[in-house]
C-alpha cells in the first residue's frame, strides 16, 4: 500500500472517497469535480486491497489517468475460502443511542445481506426514554431469513447494551456492529468464513472511512495510523501472542467490536463472560470495554483472527467537537483498560506502559505536532493527554456507579 500527499493543495481540503474495482474494466471517475483530492480504495472482487490519495485538482479522473496510479500500487489478490454451513444460525447485536438516521442505514445494509442462514438481529436501545430508536425498528420491512428484535436497556453504557444483546442472542455465532457502520452485501458470509476452523473463536474485520469530507474525519483516519482499520492482510493472535507482549497487551491492534464476530460459547466461559460494564462509552471510564474483552478472550486461550475480507464502511465524527470528546474518552478508556488488567488480572506489564512508555510517546507526539507535522493538531494531542490524566478519576467513578446500580449477570 502506498499513499501520496499532494503538495500543491492546502494542508486541509475535503477528500472524496471513491472505489475502483480492479477485476473489471476500469471506468472514469466523473463525480469528483468538487474535490481537489480523491482517496481511491482499490478493490478486487469487492474486497479492498489498497488505497491511494490522488490530487485530481477538481477534475474528473479518466481511465488514462487511473492506469498509472493503479500500476504504482502493490497489492495481493484476496483468497476466498469455503462458506460456513448455512445450517449454523447467527445473531447480530447492534447497540445504539439516539442515532436514528445512522441506525436506519446500518439496518438496511444488514437486511440486504446475501445469505440463506437464519439471522437474528437485536437492536439494543441504550436511551429508550427518548423514543428515537423504536420507530426505526417499527418502520422497517424484515425479509426472511431475518428476524428483528428491539430491546430496551436503560442502564447507561455501551457494555450494558451489548451484554443485553449477548444474553438475548440465540445464534452459534454472535456479531457486533456499531450503528455508524454500513456493511456491504457479502459482509456476513465473509466474517463467518474463518469459523470453519474450530480453533478460531473471534473474528474482527477491516473498517474503511465512509467519507472524508471534514477535517475531523481526516484527522481520525490518521489517528493510530489508519483510524479503526487494521490493514489489508489477515493476521492472528492467541495466548502465545498474549504472553509475548513485554508491555501491556496491545489489544487495540486487533480490530474493533464495531465489526466483529464471536463464538457464543465464550460468553458462557467463566474465564471470559460478558463485557465489563465498568468500561465503555456512556460510563465515566469513557471506553476500553472492547480492549479488555479481547484481553480476557486471549488470556483464556482462544484464538482471534483479523480478516480484511470482512470489511465495512465507518462514519467518522464530522465535527471537531465530537472528535475531541471521542479522543478524550479514548484517553480515559486507555487508563481504565490498563487499571482493570492490573487490579483484576495482576498484570504488571501495565506499569511500564503507563509510567514509562506513554509519557515518552506523548512527549514525542507533542514535539512532532509543534515542529514537524502539524496535520494532527497539538490541541488534539493535549486532549488525549487530558483524557489520560482524567482516566483514574473516571475509572473510580465508574466503579462507584456500578456498585450503586449493580452489574448484570456476567455469564
Amino acid at each position: 500500500m502506498s499513499h501520496h500527499k499532494p503538495k500543491s493543495i492546502p494542508t486541509w481540503t475535503p477528500i472524496a472517497v471513491r472505489s475502483v474495482e480492479l477485476s473489471r474494466p476500469l471506468v472514469a471517475i466523473e463525480d469528483v469535480q468538487a474535490f481537489a483530492v480523491v482517496r481511491l480504495f482499490l478493490f478486487w472482487n469487492d474486497v479492498p486491497v489498497a488505497w491511494v490519495d490522488f490530487a485530481n485538482q477538481y477534475q474528473t479522473i479518466s481511465v488514462a489517468r487511473l492506469e498509472p496510479i493503479i500500476a504504482a500500487q502493490s497489492w495481493e489478490k484476496p483468497v476466498e475460502t469455503d462458506r460456513l454451513s448455512d445450517a449454523i444460525p447467527v445473531s447480530i447485536v447492534i447497540a445504539t443511542c439516539d442515532r436514528p438516521e445512522a441506525l436506519t442505514q446500518c439496518l438496511r445494509a444488514i437486511l440486504a445481506q446475501r445469505t440463506m442462514r437464519s439471522v437474528q438481529i437485536l437492536v439494543i436501545d441504550n436511551r429508550p426514554d427518548s423514543g428515537q430508536t423504536k420507530p426505526v425498528i417499527d418502520g422497517l420491512e424484515v425479509p426472511k431469513p431475518f428476524t428483528l428484535t428491539y430491546i430496551a436497556e436503560s442502564r447507561p453504557g455501551g457494555s450494558f447494551a451489548r451484554n443485553a444483546g449477548f444474553r438475548a442472542s440465540t445464534g452459534e455465532i454472535v456479531m457486533t456492529v456499531d450503528d455508524d457502520v454500513t456493511v456491504p452485501p457479502d459482509w456476513l458470509e465473509r466474517i463467518l468464513t474463518p469459523f470453519n476452523e474450530l480453533s478460531v473463536a473471534v473474528v474482527t474485520g477491516n473498517l474503511l472511512p465512509g467519507e472524508l469530507d471534514t477535517r475531523s474525519q481526516q484527522i481520525f483516519e490518521n489517528y493510530g495510523n489508519g483510524g479503526l482499520g487494521r490493514g489489508f492482510k489477515s493476521f492472528e493472535a492467541d495466548r502465545a501472542w498474549f504472553d509475548r507482549q513485554r508491555l501491556a497487551v496491545p489489544t487495540w491492534e486487533l480490530g474493533a467490536t464495531a465489526n466483529a464476530a464471536f463464538r457464543s460459547e465464550i460468553f458462557r466461559d467463566r474465564r471470559v463472560g460478558l463485557m465489563d460494564e465498568v468500561l465503555g462509552p456512556g460510563m465515566p471510564s469513557g471506553a476500553g470495554e472492547d480492549l479488555y474483552f479481547f484481553y480476557r478472550i486471549l488470556k483464556a486461550g482462544y484464538r482471534l483472527r483479523y480478516e480484511p475480507l470482512a470489511w465495512s464502511w465507518h462514519q467518522h465524527r464530522r465535527t471537531m467537537a465530537e472528535l475531541k470528546r471521542q479522543l478524550f474518552n479514548y484517553g480515559k478508556g486507555n487508563i481504565a483498560y490498563h487499571s482493570t488488567a492490573l487490579i483484576y488480572d495482576r498484570d504488571l506489564r501495565v506499569l511500564p506502559m503507563v509510567f514509562i512508555f506513554l509519557p515518552i510517546y506523548y512527549s514525542k507526539q507533542i514535539l512532532i505536532a509543534m515542529f514537524i507535522d502539524r496535520r494532527y493538531p497539538l490541541s488534539l494531542r493535549l486532549t488525549e493527554i487530558a483524557g489520560l490524566f482524567a482516566g483514574p478519576w473516571g475509572y473510580w467513578r465508574s466503579v462507584r456507579l456500578i456498585k450503586r446500580i449493580g452489574r448484570g449477570d456476567r455469564f
